[in-house]
């Protein structure tokens, strides 16, 4: 059994995948904790000095990486299902669940983070705003594709 969580940032797929893992007697892998170990590089880091379609392409390797992994829960960046085909390799691997929070939920969670992802980093929260309710909007058909969707903001184990 593998889960795969996915969802937009600071919709809580670190928390919850920790928690889902201790649940179920699973292991627990975070792709953006995986991929700055290997790389050595935040992953804001990578984004400023090479570019989002060079992490683009590395992400979808370490997500192809997990194929061979089993009794897992893998929390995915929140935009790794939605580039590359992914989501048909998440699909075709594992069960995916996807954590929904709205816009407001999102955007007060990322207000009170002390991380700032790279794609809202430096925007105040009007622009932060924005961006958050355009690229829900573009990347919720691709989550909504998982066969379980979850509350994010009080997910039950399924």
């Amino acid at each position: 059994m593998k889960y795969y969580l996915v969802g937009y940032m600071y919709c809580g797929k670190t928390t919850f995948g920790r928690t889902l893992a201790a649940a179920k007697g699973m292991d627990y892998l975070d792709l953006d904790q995986a991929f700055e170990a290997r790389y050595h590089y935040t992953v804001p880091m990578f984004f400023e000095r090479f570019g989002e379609e060079a992490f683009r392409t590395l992400e979808t390797q370490m997500l192809h990486s997990t194929a061979a992994l089993d009794q897992v829960v893998i929390a995915t960046g929140g935009g790794t299902p939605c580039h590359s085909g992914n989501m048909d390799f998440i699909l075709a691997h594992g069960t995916a669940i996807y954590l929904q929070m709205s816009v407001d939920a999102l955007v007060e969670r990322a207000l009170r983070s002390r991380h700032r992802r790279p794609l809202l980093h430096g925007l105040p929260e009007p622009q932060m705003r924005a961006a958050i309710e355009s690229q829900l909007k573009e990347r919720e058909p691709v989550y909504r594709r998982a066969p379980i969707i979850l509350d994010g903001s009080n997910p039950i184990i399924p």
